[in-house]
C-alpha cells in the first residue's frame, strides 16, 4: 500500500449514492479497500435505503436521512466485528444502496399468441399487453439472491424473468375463468385484479412488492375480428325479416327509376319474388317459432315373481340387469307393445346383457 493510499483510507468518509441511474435498483458504494471509519457520515436520500454487508452477512440497515456511524446505530455489525476481533476503526464492510421508489410503467406483453378454447369461435389465438409497477420490498432477499458481488443490479435483469411469469399466469387466468372472446373487453378490470393477486406472491419471492397491474389490450386475429363485426352488425339490424323486406323494397325502387322497359319490369318481378322468398324463409327459421316437442323417455314395466313392477327408465333397467334383478327371460312391457316380451328380445335392452358375465358352470 502506498503512503497516499494509506493516508487516504483514514479520512472520515461521506457515504452516499448521488446520481442513481433510472434503471439501477441496487448500487454498491465503491471505496478503497471497503474500509469505513467510525464517525463517517452516511447520507441516505428519499427513495433509498442503505444496507451494510459484512463478509456476506446482512448487517445494519438505514432509512432516509443523515447518519453518523457509531456503535449505537450499528449494533449488528458492531457485534459481528467484536466477537472474533477486538473492534477497531476503520472497519471493512460493503454498503449497498437500495432504490425504494416505485418503478412505473413497466411493459409486459405476449411475444407469441396465447391459445384459448372459445365457446363461440372454437380455438382462438389471443395477444395481450399492458403495464405494471413495483418497488423493492425485502432488500435483504434482493441482495442475497440476485446482487451477490455485483456493483450494480438493473431492473432489466429482473423484468425478463417477470415477463415470462406474467405470460404464464395470464394464460392460466384465461383458462381458469373461461371468458368468451366476445366478453373479454368487458372484463379488463376483473382480469387485472386477478393477475395482481396471483402475481403478488411471485414478486415477493423476488424481493419486490407489486403495486399495480393493468391489462391494456387483448387483440384477436383478423378473421375472428371480422366474425365479431358481423355479429355486431346482425345485432344492430334487429328484425331480419323486416330488414330483408326493406332491402327488397329499395331494390324495386331503384329498378323502377332506371330505364329499360320490359327488362326493368322483369327485374321488379324477380325482386318481388326474392323478397317473398326471403320473408318466407326467415319466418320458417325465425328464432321465435316453437321448437318440436322433446322425445318421450322410454319406461319399462317388469314382471317380477308374477307381479308388475315399474315403470323404470332405461338407466334403471340397465342397473337391474347388471345386478341380476332382471334376467334375459324376464318379461317386460312398454308403451306401444301389444304384449309382454322377454327382455333379451328388446333391441334397446339386449345390449345391456352383453356386459353381464354368464354364471359359473
Amino acid at each position: 500500500m502506498g503512503l497516499f493510499d494509506k493516508f487516504k483510507s483514514q479520512f472520515i468518509d461521506i457515504i452516499e449514492w448521488v446520481n442513481p441511474e433510472p434503471d439501477i435498483l441496487v448500487h454498491r458504494f465503491e471505496r478503497y479497500d471497503n474500509e469505513i471509519k467510525m464517525g463517517a457520515r452516511l447520507i441516505v436520500r428519499p427513495g433509498q435505503r442503505a444496507v451494510f454487508v459484512n463478509e456476506g452477512r446482512i448487517a445494519d440497515a438505514f432509512d432516509p436521512g443523515t447518519h453518523k456511524l457509531s456503535t449505537k446505530n450499528m449494533p449488528i455489525i458492531t457485534t459481528l466485528l467484536s466477537l472474533p476481533y477486538a473492534f477497531e476503526s476503520p472497519f471493512k464492510a460493503e454498503v449497498y444502496f437500495i432504490k425504494t421508489t416505485e418503478q412505473l410503467d413497466r411493459k409486459w406483453g405476449t411475444p407469441n399468441p396465447v391459445m384459448l378454447r372459445d365457446t363461440d369461435f372454437g380455438m382462438v389465438r389471443l395477444r395481450a399487453r399492458g403495464n405494471y409497477s413495483y418497488k423493492v420490498g425485502i432488500t435483504e432477499g434482493m441482495i442475497t439472491r440476485f446482487v451477490g458481488t455485483q456493483g450494480d443490479f438493473s431492473c432489466d435483469r429482473l423484468e425478463d424473468q417477470i415477463r415470462i411469469k406474467v405470460v404464464s399466469s395470464f394464460t392460466d387466468c384465461l383458462g381458469e375463468h373461461k371468458i368468451a372472446a366476445l366478453d373479454l373487453a368487458a372484463k379488463y378490470d376483473e382480469i387485472s385484479g386477478f393477475m395482481k393477486e396471483k402475481l403478488s406472491s411471485d414478486f415477493a419471492e423476488l424481493g419486490l412488492e407489486l403495486l399495480t397491474f393493468i391489462l391494456e389490450n387483448i387483440s384477436v386475429p383478423d378473421e375472428v375480428q371480422k366474425a365479431m363485426d358481423q355479429r355486431s352488425a346482425m345485432g344492430a339490424v334487429g328484425n331480419l325479416n323486416n330488414y330483408s323486406q326493406y332491402q327488397a323494397a329499395n331494390a324495386l325502387r331503384d329498378a323502377a327509376q332506371n330505364e329499360g322497359g320490359a327488362g326493368n319490369m322483369m327485374g321488379m318481378m324477380m325482386g318481388a319474388q326474392m323478397a317473398n322468398g326471403i320473408s318466407g324463409t326467415l319466418q320458417q327459421s325465425s328464432p321465435g317459432s316453437a321448437p318440436p316437442p322433446l322425445p318421450k323417455k322410454t319406461k319399462y314395466f317388469v314382471a317380477v315373481d308374477g307381479k308388475q313392477t315399474g315403470p323404470f327408465e332405461l338407466p334403471e333397467v340397465e342397473v337391474k340387469i347388471k345386478s341380476g334383478e332382471i334376467a334375459r327371460e324376464s318379461l317386460v312391457w312398454t308403451e306401444g307393445m301389444s304384449n309382454w316380451e322377454k327382455a333379451v328380445s328388446r333391441m334397446d335392452l339386449s345390449g345391456f346383457f352383453a356386459s353381464v358375465l354368464p354364471p359359473l358352470s
